[in-house]
């Protein structure tokens, strides 16, 4: 059984994505010192209010620590597809990867969805699901719709979310 710090086998010889240099940059270092600062003061000034502020910075900072490691999240290989956190998906068991990309007024966000073919019981190789108690607040890289679609958003990548989407595509049609 791997924990969640040791990195498959495969992983090294395979297509594989950690996130970019400076996608938790601001939202980690930024919630961590105000969470630094705030305590201090609380305990300079034992005024409550700032207690809860640091501490409420600091959750904010916890959840987003994973942004700042540098070990890959997402990847391919001749098993199938590993996410971090969830599993390996058997490339038997994809029906479909498409890029889909969400627009709001400001913005457009891009995912990668899976759209499995067999429940997920079925279509794991490897079950990550079950994560170490202090992992399990932290940011995972990824989402589970109702209707067995793994939804991935790309943002947090180092590379672009075309790319992504065609080595991902380019693994399937060759492993399936």
């Amino acid at each position: 059984m791997q924990t969640d710090a040791q990195v498959p086998e495969f992983v090294e010889r395979g297509y594989h994505l950690a996130y970019g240099k400076d996608a938790g940059d601001f939202r980690f270092n930024v919630m961590a010192i105000i969470a630094i600062l705030s305590f201090g003061m609380f305990a300079a000034t034992g005024y409550d209010a700032l207690a809860a502020v640091g501490a409420a910075t600091g959750c904010v900072a916890y959840y987003f620590y994973p942004l700042k490691e540098r070990k890959p999240r997402i990847g391919a290989g001749q098993y199938g597809i590993f996410i971090d956190g969830f599993g390996l998906i058997a490339w038997r068991a994809i029906g479909d990867i498409q890029l889909v990309t969400h627009a709001s007024r400001f913005s457009e966000t891009d995912e990668l969805q899976i759209r499995l073919k067999t429940p997920l019981d079925n279509a794991l190789l490897v079950d990550w699901r079950r994560l170490p108690i202090w992992r399990l607040l932290m940011k995972l890289p990824w989402m589970m719709t109702y209707d067995n679609v793994v939804r991935i958003p790309l943002p947090p990548f180092a590379s672009a979310p075309q790319d992504i989407h065609w080595q991902f595509q380019r693994l399937w049609k060759y492993y399936r």
